[in-house]
């Protein structure tokens, strides 16, 4: 019975239903057999408490196990499970011993007081909210009260009833069994009237069954006729299981819907809250009984006014406890609430940081397997720029609800922050994992009704299995680091951690370090790749690259570096530092060349850059202190950036009206490429090196049609095209014939140091044909 929620924890096969099921169809299976049953037949009675009670034992362990518990909750139900356990064993026993009529034997009283036993101890492991040392004296005073009372009323009426030749074992089992439920019931009173208790109060009152069960057989066996002492025998077992298992059905339907559950507790006195002084009267009872018929009068007036006295006193404290448990009841809804609010995101209800590292911490210091995955939204920073935070609040919502639906009863889905949510998955099996992040993935998969709109918003997942001295914050910076590598393998994926990925870590933390380092003891340097008129040959332009040399490493590709710096945020300080440099040297080149200079530098800007507030006003900062005009600056920008958000476009539509020229890098490898021109105020377009390559030869169609309609777009929209990575005269003949003007690429320049770039200048058209 493993099999995923689809719509929710409740929903799980055996998620409660079928345990819940056995136990009611062996409780009517026993009220038919006791309508139909044969005289003599006994056995066939006994045949339906064991799976009952097995039942129980199964739906109280799963509960046990159910990670999205509280600790001591998870507790509570594991020693449920034992105490049938027990049961079930005292059962079994029941059956196999069920034509003995030498009343209760020892293989049938010893489970079934130790489960009794250890059902009640368990109901004293649930938390009965905060208690002074003296609160705790008056709990245990009750509890004396009401034992000393049951015991009493045991020794003084109930055995009174036995038919002789009741042996002794019966009667001990039944006085034991029947004082433990009635101190059961006092614990579950006391449980009941805790406002926010672990364990939700209704699945407690269902509970308070099995003791009212226990007491019941207990006088029976004693006081009952034969038909009734047969009727709780075989019933009894069946009964209990359906405590058990309708507790647990409840419980599993708070877990499944918190919020309705909220509702539903509400602070209220409990019955059984009043046992002690129900067994104050009761005794006091037993006395006035006994002094009628064994005293004298006046004996009997000082014995009824003691009593009476006893009995005022009960009233009065009554009606203090009336009056405290008003006072305290709104101070411990407020206290619940607090609690509540503490572990819980206000936002989505889920689980928050604080709730979620707990439950890591507390599963790996019980040393049982734990899985964490670790789940961001792709490209939310985007919808909640263009969108507003309100419908990006509504869609984290939605997203949590969806988490929520298809995670399993033992998993716990969190929201830590941002758009940034969490699932521990009490397993370490990498099958498993794998399947809840593929289940997750496809949850989200489905597009989100957000207001007006149709919102796709997919994820990437990183997966951390917990290891040997793990902790919570190691598990979860593993799973931080695995989701990383799974946004860039190209997001909406997921990604298992592996030790050689804290490496990669590692060594780009200290590659971005030194980078650090080498922009401010200028390490870096600019290469300048030539932008070529391919009719007249005459150089056009250039692109400004920037390039580091490491004085102990020695080149360092920008294809290692550039990705540390976007992920450190370095790239910022990066970009300033390369488009200062450019606009010096083109001052240069035009001081130096006059009008042969090149017209205007490319710079390769990052989103990171546009959405600097400032970013409009330093690049005319620095055009005004290198004395250039905004028409000698050409930003290079790609669709991805594009499409980031309110805040870039803003920023592009700025440069724009500045006069800044903006080009639009790699054309034609994005999903909305034709879409963009109508919003992006672009100059620009440079087709990707990808449909340059191959189409010398002109068996690739497809780049040939892409190429020839990006030259016709262009030419359509008064646009510049600009063909990138030329490596070949067949390419560059090509290009020309589908009226491309400008071009760049190793056949014509490899990137060139400034002074390099600066001959060609001065040398005139150098490749024209």
């Amino acid at each position: 019975m493993t099999e995923p929620v689809v719509r929710g924890a409740g929903r799980r096969a055996g998620g409660g239903l079928v345990p819940l099921l056995v136990a009611a169809c062996s409780v009517a299976a026993v009220c038919v057999w006791l309508l139909v049953r044969h005289p003599g037949d006994v056995t066939h009675g006994y045949l339906f408490g064991p799976p009952a009670i097995a039942a129980a034992a199964f739906a109280a362990h799963r509960l046990g196990a159910t990670v999205r518990l509280a600790r001591s909750l998870r507790a509570f139900w594991r020693q449920v499970s034992q105490a049938a356990v027990l049961l079930l064993i005292g059962a079994c026993c029941s059956l196999a011993l069920a034509n003995n009529d030498a009343g209760m034997s020892l293989a049938v009283a010893v489970p079934n007081l130790l489960g009794t036993v250890w059902a009640m101890m368990a109901f004293g492991r649930v938390p009965m909210g905060h208690r002074s040392a003296l609160g705790w004296i008056r709990a245990l005073l009750d509890a004396v009260t009401v034992a000393i009372a049951g015991a009493l009323v045991f020794w003084y009426v109930v055995l009174s009833f036995a038919p002789p030749g009741t042996d002794l074992t019966t009667r001990i089992a039944a006085a034991i069994i029947g004082v433990a439920g009635l101190l059961a019931l006092v614990v579950v009173g006391k449980a009941i009237g805790v406002t926010g208790g672990p364990v939700d109060s209704l699945a407690l009152r269902l509970l308070a069954v099995s003791p009212i069960v226990a007491v019941t057989i207990a006088v029976l066996l004693i006081a009952g006729d034969d038909t009734s002492r047969l009727i709780i025998s075989v019933l009894g077992q069946p009964l209990v299981a359906l405590s058990f298992t309708a507790a647990a059905r409840r419980q599993r339907a708070v877990l499944a819907a918190p919020e309705a559950a909220a509702t539903a507790r509400r602070p209220r006195r409990s019955l059984w809250e009043l046992l002690p002084f129900v067994a104050v009267t009761v005794t006091a009872g037993l006395v006035i009984g006994i002094a009628a018929r064994e005293m004298g009068g006046r004996e009997q007036t000082v014995i009824i006014g003691a009593v009476l006295i006893v009995a005022c006193v009960v009233v009065r404290q009554l009606l203090g406890l009336r009056e405290n448990k008003q006072l305290l009841d709104g101070i411990r809804t407020q206290q619940a609430e607090l609690e509540r609010l503490a572990m819980t995101d206000p936002l989505t209800g889920l689980a928050n940081r604080t709730r979620f590292g707990a439950a890591v911490t507390e599963r790996l210091s019980a040393y049982r397997p734990a899985t964490v995955l670790l789940i961001d939204i792709d490209d939310f920073k985007m919808i909640n720029d263009t969108m507003g935070p309100a419908l990006g609040d509504q869609l984290l919502y939605q997203v949590a609800q969806r988490l929520r639906l298809h995670s399993a009863v033992q998993e716990l889905p969190a929201r830590l922050g941002g758009d940034e949510f969490a699932v521990l998955v009490d397993s370490d099996d990498l099958a498993v994992a794998e399947d809840a992040a593929m289940r997750i993935l496809q949850a989200l998969a489905e597009p989100f009704r957000v207001g007006e709109h149709q919102l796709l918003a997919h994820a990437s997942i990183g997966v951390a299995v917990a290891g040997a001295g793990d902790s919570a914050d190691e598990m979860l910076r593993n799973a931080d680091i695995a989701m990383y590598a799974a946004k860039e393998s190209g997001k909406a994926s997921w990604q298992r951690f592996l030790p050689e990925m804290r490496q990669d870590v590692m060594n780009h933390a200290r590659l971005g370090s030194e980078l650090h380092n080498a922009i401010i003891r200028n390490e870096l340097f600019l290469l300048y790749q030539p932008v070529f008129d391919i009719v007249t040959g005459r150089l056009h332009g250039a692109e400004a690259l920037v390039r580091w040399q490491h004085p102990v490493r020695g080149f360092v590709s920008p294809g290692d570096f550039i990705p540390v710096a976007e992920r450190s945020g370095l790239i910022v300080p990066l970009g300033s530092w390369v488009l200062r440099a450019a606009c010096e040297q083109l001052a240069r080149w035009q001081a130096e060349h006059g009008d042969g200079a090149i017209r205007a530098v490319n710079v390769n800007v990052a989103v990171r850059q546009l959405r600097e507030p400032g970013f409009v006003d330093e690049v005319a900062a620095v055009l005004s202190e290198t004395g250039l005009l905004p028409r000698n600056l050409v930003l290079e920008v790609t669709e991805s950036s594009v499409l980031d958000g309110r805040q870039v476009r803003e920023t592009l539509h700025a440069l724009h009206e500045m006069g800044v020229r903006l080009a639009l890098d790699d054309f034609g490898t994005g999903q909305s490429s034709l879409s963009l021109l109508r919003a992006f105020p672009v100059d620009v377009l440079k087709l990707d090196k990808s449909f340059v390559d191959g189409i010398a030869d002109g068996e690739d169609r497809g780049r040939l049609a892409v190429a020839a309609a990006v030259a016709q777009l262009a030419e359509y929209l008064q646009l510049s095209a600009v063909a990138e990575g030329i490596e070949s005269e067949a390419q560059l003949d090509r290009l020309r014939a589908m009226g491309y003007r400008l071009g760049q690429g190793f056949y014509m320049a490899k990137p060139l140091r400034a002074d390099e770039a600066g001959l060609l200048m001065a040398v005139g058209p150098v490749h024209a044909r």
